[in-house]
């Protein structure tokens, strides 16, 4: 298959697993893409850029303000120049200026000003890789629709045996050919996703929530841009950078929520409520904080405006498709909220069990429509977003 019109900006920064770039930058230019290097200061102490400019055929790119290039706008031009920007090998330093959005060199600031995906192959001693302050920084990252391409077990360089061996130059390449090559099944359209959990202020100080962590719906964005969506996230409260490249609106409460989603819904080809809209809020927000006097207090709640049930009613709705978190009875529960709102389709979840549901990074759907479901087993979310994608867009194509 061939790959000549992918452009793939390849960073490479200080460590031993320099020299593999070379061999990934070979197998990229034997499957036809046109490759451009980056190479921090560190790594042309490794290899030298004659190397990755004899394999590439393009000179290598190593100082942030460039002369030569436009208006000595290097980075910019780079980060507008590439289909792909794949960053091999990726040591803790290079993770966490991106992860912490620091600028200080080229490829740094190429990161920040790029839009198009971008990969990440870690390596590094395997005790970095475990520490901490490592993991939270590539969580930043994949939040922030960041690619992995995980490390690998094995023999370190500095003898020592654990996972932090950057993958293969063929497993990376793989993966970037199997990305590429991903159909782009949901091109033009219009997706708009809800995430995250909606907040019901009590008083100034206290509000009425959920345990959503938004990352599936984050996740739904970033894998709906993959296949060629053009996607508006509303998202309700979390801790997560908005994906690049979406519509971010940020809401707080329930009825903002459903006002957005109204403004937004027009030309809409498919509507994923993945949020988890509170049922019900107080009546009166106070003015002032509650003082705790009594033993006891009364709240008076109204129950909030039903989001996913009001776009599914509209006379010419979008796909529409929702979730379910549930403790108990998963299918009885999600069939009926699938036949009671009118949705297209329903992606079910338990939560209160060891495993997936909020806060978690992994999960597991239990997919219904009409006439089917689909069970997608426990796994990453990002992955689990891809499948789940994959499944809307069979769906949506399929005449009914």
């Amino acid at each position: 298959m061939s790959f000549s019109k992918q452009k793939i900006l390849l960073a490479v920064t200080g460590g031993i697993a320099a020299y593999k770039a070379l061999e990934l930058t070979r197998l990229l230019k034997k499957q036809g893409t046109d490759v451009r290097i980056i190479m921090t200061k560190s790594a042309t102490a490794f290899v030298q850029p004659l190397s990755f400019q004899a394999l590439s055929g393009h000179l290598v790119h190593c100082e942030l303000l460039d002369t030569e290039a436009e208006h000595a706008m290097g980075h910019i031009e780079l980060a507008r120049w590439a289909d792909v920007f794949v960053i091999a090998p990726a040591t803790a330093n290079t993770l966490a200026k991106c992860a912490h959005g620091l600028a200080d060199d080229l490829l740094s600031t190429v990161y920040l000003a790029t839009t198009c995906p971008v990969y990440v192959a870690p390596a590094m001693n395997h005790v970095m890789w475990n520490h901490p302050a490592t993991q939270a920084n590539l969580k930043i990252l994949q939040n922030n629709g960041v690619n992995l391409i995980a490390p690998e077990l094995g023999e370190q360089a500095c003898g020592e045996v654990g996972f932090g061996r950057m993958a293969e130059p063929e497993t990376i390449c793989q993966r970037l050919i199997s990305d590429l090559a991903m159909p782009k099944i949901l091109k033009k359209l219009n997706v708009v996703i809800t995430a995250g959990a909606t907040r019901e202020p009590l008083d100034p100080v206290r509000y009425l929530t959920n345990r959503s962590s938004g990352k599936m719906g984050y996740a739904l964005v970033v894998a709906a841009q993959q296949v060629g969506a053009n996607v508006t996230l509303i998202s309700g409260m979390t801790y997560i950078q908005p994906p690049q490249n979406c519509h971010f609106i940020q809401v707080e409460t329930a009825e903002q929520m459903h006002a957005v989603v109204f403004e937004t819904i027009k030309n809409c080809d498919i509507f994923i409520g993945a949020a988890a809209v509170a049922d019900y809020r107080p009546v009166q927000m106070r003015d002032e904080k509650i003082k705790k006097n009594a033993d006891q207090i009364t709240l008076i709640l109204q129950k909030n405006p039903d989001i996913l049930a009001d776009v599914a009613a509209l006379d010419s709705p979008p796909f529409t498709v929702g979730f379910a978190a549930e403790t108990n009875d998963l299918a009885k529960y999600a069939r009926d909220k699938l036949v009671r709102k009118k949705l297209n389709m329903i992606a079910a979840n338990w939560v209160g069990r060891e495993e997936g549901g909020f806060e978690r990074d992994e999960n597991a759907l239990d997919v219904f429509w009409q006439d089917g479901q689909k069970t997608l087993a426990m796994t990453e979310k990002s992955e689990l977003a891809k499948q789940l994608i994959a499944l809307i867009a069979e769906r949506f194509y399929t005449p009914h």
